[in-house]
């Protein structure tokens, strides 16, 4: 049984199709039995190159319970919690049999990004606040920019109805907090769900 999305659309400036997209696949699907079909689904949909940006899920809330308990240096955990994103991206790009690679998909086959080397590439740490207000939603906002590509943020929860901005889904914990600043100059943004995860269901 193929997986299927639900998806909708967040911004589109324009109307016009971008040619490349940016998929931030959220760490919260890795828990999913059905996550590695959903992948799979979820790529053979996108058109031109497509990047997949893998959110740390369950190792980065580790991380996050750890510096809760004994709290760490900011830079230490920021740190900490993009290398732990390249965990979850072998993870998947061995799931969907895709290159893990570096810099951000050129062709037409997809590849899952190492977000911390590619970070690494011209001091782009810099560019990113230090702390957990940032993620890898913010992350991926930042490679489509890059780009110049459309972002599709692939999560387990669909958007709250009548968000009405960037703003207000970091309000309500759709998007880290960074995300309306990293996301401000994109054209176009979506979003899906599986099938089966009610439009209406909260965070």
């Amino acid at each position: 049984m193929t997986a299927g999305w639900l998806r909708g659309v967040i911004r589109s400036t324009t109307g016009a199709v971008v040619p490349q997209t940016v998929v931030k696949f959220g760490g919260s699907l890795l828990v999913r039995r059905t996550w590695r079909d959903e992948l799979r689904s979820l790529m053979a949909d996108c058109v031109g190159p497509t990047t997949i940006v893998v959110g740390g899920g369950p190792v980065v809330d580790g991380l996050r319970a750890l510096d809760a308990a004994s709290p760490c240096s900011a830079e230490v955990m920021h740190r900490a919690a993009i290398d732990a994103m390249g965990i979850t991206a072998r993870l998947a790009a061995e799931a969907a049999s895709l290159k893990l690679a570096a810099e951000p998909a050129c062709d037409e086959r997809p590849v899952v990004l190492d977000a911390a080397a590619w970070l690494s590439l011209a001091g782009r740490y810099d560019d990113l606040p230090v702390g957990w207000h940032v993620t890898s939603d913010s992350i991926a906002a930042a490679v489509a920019t890059a780009c110049g590509a459309a972002l599709l943020l692939a999560k387990s929860m669909p958007p709250p109805e009548f968000a009405g901005s960037l703003a207000s889904l970091a309000q309500a914990g759709w998007v880290d907090d960074h995300f309306p600043t990293a996301a401000a100059d994109l054209e176009r943004i979506e979003w899906a769900v599986p099938e089966g995860i009610s439009p209406t269901s909260s965070r």
